[in-house]
This record gives structure tokens, sequence and C-alpha cells, in this order.
């Protein structure tokens, strides 16, 4: 079989660039665009478990941003209005606080934050340090090295030790697990006045952490981060809600999910793209009309978008009025013949 043209068309949303390079290695020559999530600025101040009804009731969902375009978008959609403060978008986050040792009895629920303190300041605040002289806690990231207050007793009955050496909250767990009990577990004022004490200045890790999970409200993989670096009191919430700051740049930041603001929602279009191919198969007896064939080349198009990370592409073959989706190229035949002639 000669060079054949084929057809084959779905929602795409992929660079020029990207799909060239995908194709390029099938002999292939295709032209594609990018779809972006379309944003929608709903001026109506709403909490955000109504603003994500709405949302979902109007459009797709509360806005969803997934990387830098479409922090370019989402930043393009608020230009013709006037504008320039807090807005609602899809993330949330769930505070569950838990104890290393998994203690869950009376006193578990016991705190004793440093003022302001939790702040989520920087990214990855999601452990907790006790400092000396009287200084409560306060989550910090669990990348930083500090000293270490292990449990050698029973949990109702504890024995607190600090370790000197300093080390991040991961393997601060791993060495009280390997050599004491674990992590020290605070129930009241009186064990958390001792840890004081023995700390005496800076910081130790004691055994408090929280679920580092972070959520967009139509479950996109959470991936992309565009964080404020700041305050983001989060006190003794327990859900707290996405908030893009459009005097940082659109970053963001969390706030109490009972807070009226405006939103943002997003909406998918779907474009159908005709692309057009040219193959010529190594093999001439290969015919490229046989249903198992047509679905094999399908199959090697999904999987090289998979091993390249893109989501959301579907391809689909697209019938010709004959009912065939190949044809054999006629300029090629043509020019065969006329190469013919020639000799």
């Amino acid at each position: 079989m000669s060079n054949s043209v084929y057809y084959c068309g779905g929602k795409n949303s992929l660079s020029r660039l990207t799909f060239n390079k995908l194709v390029s290695s099938l002999g292939c020559h295709i032209f594609s665009a990018r779809l972006l999530h379309q944003y929608h600025f709903v001026d109506e101040p709403m909490n955000w478990t109504e603003a994500q009804t709405y949302c979902r009731k109007k459009h797709t969902d509360l806005a969803t941003i997934e990387n830098g375009e479409e922090v370019m978008q989402f930043r393009n959609t608020f230009l013709p209005f006037e504008y320039n403060s807090k807005v609602w978008i899809g993330l949330y986050s769930k505070l569950n606080w838990e104890w290393s040792d998994g203690y869950e009895g009376p006193g578990a629920d016991y705190k004793k934050w440093k003022v302001n303190e939790p702040n989520f300041y920087i990214d990855n605040e999601l452990c907790v340090a006790s400092g000396g002289n009287n200084d409560p806690w306060h989550d910090d990231p669990c990348s930083k090295n500090h000293r270490i207050i292990c449990n050698n007793g029973a949990k109702l009955d504890p024995k607190f030790i600090i370790v000197k050496e300093g080390m991040n909250w991961p393997n601060a767990q791993k060495y009280c697990r390997e050599n004491f009990v674990d992590l020290a577990t605070l129930r009241n004022d009186n064990e958390s006045l001792e840890i004081q004490t023995m700390v005496e200045n800076g910081w130790a890790w004691i055994g408090l952490f929280r679920d580092p999970h972070i959520y967009w409200s139509d479950g996109s993989s959470f991936s992309f981060k565009y964080w404020f670096t700041g305050p983001k009191p989060l006190n003794s919430l327990s859900l707290v809600c996405g908030v893009a700051d459009l005097q940082a740049s659109g970053k963001w930041t969390l706030f109490p999910c009972d807070r009226k603001l405006p939103f943002v929602c997003y909406s998918t279009r779907v474009i159908r793209q005709v692309v057009k191919l040219r193959m010529k198969p190594g093999d001439s007896s290969v015919d490229l009309n046989d249903p198992a064939v047509k679905e094999d080349l399908l199959k090697k198009f999904q999987d090289r978008l998979k091993t390249r990370g893109v989501k959301g592409v579907t391809l689909k073959w697209i019938k010709q009025s004959d009912g065939k989706v190949f044809h054999k190229d006629g300029k090629s035949s043509q020019k065969k013949k006329r190469n013919k002639s020639e000799l």
C-alpha cells in the first residue's frame, strides 16, 4: 500500500510542539492547539460551599489551576472587572492533627499553640515543634532540623527524653521508635510545660502532625502549587478553603470556609478538531482500514500521550462518506506514474 491519508479527531489539550514531537517518530505530521480552562468571575459573595454549589450548577466546578499558563488565564479573567482582592477557588484541606503514636485517649485533642499558630506560613508546615522558655507550639516544615522529644514510658505514664541531635521530623520519628517508644504525645498543660523546660531555648519536635493532603473541588490531582508565602491562620479550624489573592498575583492562601467572598468557576469547552495525518506503512500488505489495525494505532497514540503525562485527550477515527478512514494518496500514485513514464 502506498502513502495513505487518514483523519482522527476529539478533545485535545496538547500544545502543537508536544503533539508534533509525539507523532514525528511515527512518520506522521499533525497540527493541534491547546485548550485551557475557561474561567468565570462571579461577583456575588458566598461562602465556599455555596460557591461550589453555584459553580457546579451553572458551569463545571470552582476554579482549578494546574499550571503556570492557567495562572495567567485565571488572572486575565479579571481584566474587564474593577476587582482586585480575594476570591474563592476550588482548593480545600482537612486539618486532621494526629499523634505519632496513634494516641486517641483522654487529652488527645489538647493543643498549646503559640499566638497566631498554626499558620501554614510556607508550604509543607505539617509538623509541630515546641519552643522553650514558655514558648508554645507552632507548625513548621517537616524538613527542618530540630532537637527532638521522645517518650520512653507508657502512653498514660510518659517519660520524656530530649535528644539534642538535630534532625527532620520523619527521621526524628524513626529515631524515637528505634531507640525509645515514639515521639512525645502531650495531653495537658503540665506535660507541655515540662517539655518547654527541657527545651530551654530554640525548638524541638514533638509527635503532632497533620494530613498533608490538599484537594481540588473537582477531584483534580494537586501537584502544581502557587502558595502565598506569609501567615495563613488555621487556628483551631478543622476545614479550610482556598483563596486566590489578586493583590498577590493570584497566589493562594487559606481561609475559614464560612467567609463570604466572590468566587471563580470554570467550564470546559469541548473542541472537536480534525487532524490530518500522512502515513506510509512499512508492510504494504497491511490494511489500515482493518478494525484491529485501527484500534492498535489509536492505542499506540494514547500510550504515547500517557508516557508524556498528557491527560484529558481522546482520539477517535472519523469515517469518510464511503465508510473508510484511510485512502491511498492520489498525488503519490500520480507521481509514481510520472516517474515510470520518464523511464
